[in-house]
C-alpha cells in the first residue's frame, strides 16, 4: 500500500490569541519513521496507524477507527471528530463519541469555530483553556457546556480535500508538544487516506463513500437515543455501551446500531438525510 504519511504543505499553528505559533514546514510534513520520532508513544501511534491501514476494509471504517485511535492515543479522555466539506457544507462524517459531534455541530450552526478555522485556513488551532477563549462568537461557552476545556484542530491537507481533525479534552492544557506530534501523525494519515481514495475513485464514488459514512452516523445516533432512554444514561455512556457491544461481538458499529433500531422499531432504520 502507498505510504500515507507523505509530504504535505506546511501548517501554521495559531495560539489562543490568533498569532502564528509555528512557522515553516514541521517535521510531520515529511515521511516519519520510529527512529525519527524518538518517542515510544509516537512510534506506537505510527504502528497502530499502519495496522489500521492494513486491517480496515472501507474508507468509512478506516476513518472511524482513526478517530477512536486519536481519542485514545493522543491523550487520555479525549473526543475526536472528523470534519469534511461536503456539498459546500461542513459535516462530521465520523466521530469517536457523541461529544465530538455535538461540539462540531455547535460550530457549524454559527459558521465559526476552531475546527472551521483550521479547515478554511490550513492552520493548526490550539485552545489551551476555553475559560479564557474569546474568539469565534461565544464558541468557548458552548464548548464548556459540553464539558470541553481545551481543544486541538488540525487541517486535513490533501489535494481536493477540505477538512479537519478535531480533538476535545475535558481538562485545560491537554495538548502539549508531544500530544500535538501524535495528533499530526494521525491527521496526516487521515488526509493521506482521503487523498488516496480520491485518486482511486471517481468523484461520485468518493462522495458516495462519504455519504455512506454520514448515513452510518445517523443510524448510530438513533441507537444512542434508544439506549439513553432504555438505560437512563448520558449520550457518552450510551455510545460506550454501543462500542463495547461492537467489540464483544466482533461486528461493525453501524450493524450493531442498526440491530438496536430494528429491534425497537420493528423495521430497519431509514436512510440518513445525507445518504441520497
Amino acid at each position: 500500500m502507498p505510504c500515507l504519511l507523505g509530504r504535505r504543505r506546511a501548517v501554521t499553528e495559531v495560539d489562543n490569541h490568533g498569532r502564528p505559533a509555528l512557522a515553516g514546514p514541521p517535521r510531520w510534513a515529511h515521511p516519519m519513521t520510529s527512529s525519527e520520532a524518538g518517542n515510544g508513544d509516537i512510534a506506537a501511534s505510527i504502528t497502530e496507524l499502519q495496522d489500521l491501514l492494513l486491517s480496515t476494509s472501507s474508507l468509512e471504517e478506516l476513518l472511524q477507527e482513526m478517530t477512536v485511535l486519536a481519542a485514545r492515543s493522543v491523550a487520555s479522555g479525549l473526543s475526536c471528530g472528523l470534519t469534511l466539506q461536503l456539498n459546500d457544507r461542513p459535516r462530521t462524517v465520523v466521530n469517536s463519541d457523541i461529544r465530538a459531534a455535538q461540539v462540531d455541530e455547535a460550530q457549524y450552526e454559527r459558521g465559526q469555530g476552531p475546527c472551521l478555522h483550521a479547515m478554511r485556513t490550513g492552520q493548526l488551532v490550539r485552545i489551551d483553556d476555553t475559560s479564557g477563549e474569546q474568539r469565534w462568537g461565544g464558541f468557548a461557552a458552548r464548548a464548556m457546556a459540553h464539558g470541553v476545556r481545551s481543544s486541538l484542530s488540525l487541517p486535513l491537507l490533501a489535494d481536493g480535500i477540505a477538512g479537519a481533525m478535531n480533538l476535545y479534552a475535558p481538562v485545560p492544557h491537554a495538548f502539549g508538544p508531544d500530544q500535538a506530534r501524535r495528533a499530526k501523525i494521525l491527521a496526516a494519515g487521515a488526509a493521506g487516506a482521503l487523498a488516496l481514495a480520491a485518486r482511486q475513485a471517481a468523484g461520485a464514488v468518493l462522495t458516495g463513500q462519504l455519504r455512506a459514512a454520514l448515513a452510518s452516523r445517523a443510524v448510530i445516533d438513533q441507537a444512542i437515543g434508544i439506549l439513553m432512554a432504555q438505560e437512563r444514561c448520558t449520550a457518552t455512556t450510551a455510545f460506550a455501551i454501543l462500542r463495547t457491544a461492537s467489540q464483544n461481538r466482533n461486528g461493525k458499529l453501524r450493524d450493531i446500531a442498526a440491530g438496536i433500531v430494528t429491534s425497537v422499531g420493528g423495521e430497519p432504520p431509514a436512510p440518513g438525510p445525507f445518504s441520497g
